[in-house]
């Protein structure tokens, strides 16, 4: 019988590491990951995130729920057109497809649900 996952609210400390460079766009950010549940066919995953002040690219090829336990971000899609400020207490979904910059405007804390859709 599959067992319950709990998904802690905290990162482990170890996995803090620097944004990649050539995904850099502002600032000197760590970012520490606590994936808690990974599906089978490693086409789900969930856990908690957390990202310190900068910003960065994205290019997303999964669908992903977050809900922000701490913190603000700002999203930025390269239309030009979508910006999006989300603080503390937030959920939101950003597409697969999804292409812009993540920006964190206070040290950010999230829970994440990802899909990461078949070819």
């Amino acid at each position: 019988m599959p067992r319950i996952v709990v998904v802690p609210h905290t990162p482990d400390a170890a996995t803090r590491a620097p944004v990649a460079s050539e995904r850099l766009v502002a600032g000197q950010p760590q970012q520490a990951v606590g994936n808690a549940y990974s599906s089978q066919d490693e086409r789900f995953h969930c856990g908690v995130w957390e990202g310190e002040v900068g910003a960065w690219r994205v290019q997303y090829t999964e669908h992903e729920f977050c809900h922000l336990l701490s913190g603000r971000v700002r999203l930025r899609g390269d239309d030009g057109e979508e910006v999006v400020t989300l603080e503390a207490g937030q959920s939101f979904v950003v597409p697969a497809g999804f292409t812009g910059t993540w920006e964190v405007l206070e040290t950010a804390r999230k829970l994440y649900a990802i899909y990461e859709p078949g070819d």
